[in-house]
Parts: structure tokens; sequence; C-alpha cells
């Protein structure tokens, strides 16, 4: 992926496709998108009851994201006391969370997620050392007595 702007536009693209924008206008305005996606969740909240499902999203950035993604949606992510951090718990209707609220997150975090290792990769290579593979596979030393 290439620059932060970059990042940005395809995000907007990723929310405007779960909005269900139909046309080019449409797909770039992502202000709009949000609104479209709120009144889709108004309109599930009144065809079906909101049940409260929970998620386990462990990476802390990817857990920020998500929980930024429901308070867009005016959905309130929460946790009982005991929980791990990673667990989140949202009440919204089954529907919209998984057709939109779920799928998105997926969609918007392989976003960041490939955004955020290519800036990685690139400070380790440029500041630490220009060698960023993985670790080499050896063979487990012989044992002694066998």
């Amino acid at each position: 992926m290439g620059s932060e702007q970059e990042l940005r536009e395809k995000l907007r693209k990723i929310e405007a496709l779960f909005a269900g924008a139909a046309t080019p206008g449409e797909k770039s305005a992502a202000g709009a998108a949000a609104a479209r996606i709120r009144e889709r969740l108004n309109r599930s909240e009144d065809a079906e009851t909101a049940v409260e499902t929970r998620f386990s999203v462990p990476d802390p950035w990817s857990r920020k994201l998500f929980i930024a993604l429901c308070r867009r949606y005016g959905l309130k992510p929460y946790r009982y006391p005991r929980m791990h951090r990673q667990t989140i718990v949202v009440r919204a209707p089954e529907s919209f969370t998984n057709k939109v609220l779920w799928p998105e997150f997926q969609e918007l975090d392989a976003a960041l997620c490939a955004y955020l290792a290519d800036v990685t990769e690139r400070v380790i290579s440029e500041e630490v050392h220009g060698e960023t593979r993985d670790a080499d596979e050896v063979a487990d030393p012989a044992r002694i007595g066998r």
C-alpha cells in the first residue's frame, strides 16, 4: 500500500460499498455513506430485536478500529466486569451485525493491517537493518543419549 492518503481513500470506498452506494458520486461521499449505514441500522432495529453479540478482537489496533466503527454507527460497545480486554459486546440487530458491521470491520481491518505492515517494514528496513525477513529455521540440535 502507498501513502496515508491512499489508505484513507480505500477506507472511504469500503464504507461506501457497505452503505450500498449506487452512483460514483455517492461512492465518494464518506459522510453520506455513514448516514446511509445508520439508516440501514435503524430499519433493522424496526424489523428485528437487537441481540447481544460478543466479539473477540485480540489485536489492540484492530480493537480500536472495531470500537470506533461501532460508535460511528451509534452503537455502544461494552464489556462486562472480568471479561478479557479483547472481548467487545454490542447490542444490535443480528442481520446488521452479520451483513454490515462485522464484514465492514474485516475489510477495514485488512486495509489498515496491510498499511501498518508496510509502514513497519519500511521503517525497520530504513532505520534498523535492511534485512527484514523472518528468522531462519534450523534443525533441532542432536540429543545426547539417543
